[in-house]
């Protein structure tokens, strides 16, 4: 098998089915993608956990998480134990949820 062949394109009706499973001390958390963006040339995803119906959850809580692909281009992520680098990383969704917000108006 080529490594094309190890990752299966996603289409834009697709894209909002996606879901990680982050395997944690307190079980599994299923999550879907809101999106994956840049800070200091690396790469970070925001997840929101779902509830057990599978819907967003109730608090409105997001998981950020450093991002990357491995040489087959298989997705992963990383949790951020640094503090300086998730402060970075949080403000940064700030001004990506800020944006959206006011391009919403301006539409």
């Amino acid at each position: 098998m080529s490594e094309k062949e190890l990752i299966t394109p996603v289409t834009e009706d697709e894209i909002d089915d996606i879901r990680v499973t982050l395997d944690t001390e307190d079980g599994e958390i299923v999550c879907r993608i809101l999106t994956i963006f840049d800070v200091d040339a690396k790469d970070y995803i925001a997840l929101m956990p779902l509830d057990e119906k599978g819907n967003d959850n109730a608090e409105g809580a997001v998981y950020l998480y450093r991002y990357f692909e491995d040489a087959q281009g298989l997705p992963s992520v990383e949790y951020i134990a640094d503090e300086d680098e998730y402060e970075a990383a949080a403000d940064r969704y700030d001004e990506l949820l800020d944006e959206a917000f006011y391009d919403s108006i301006e539409d």
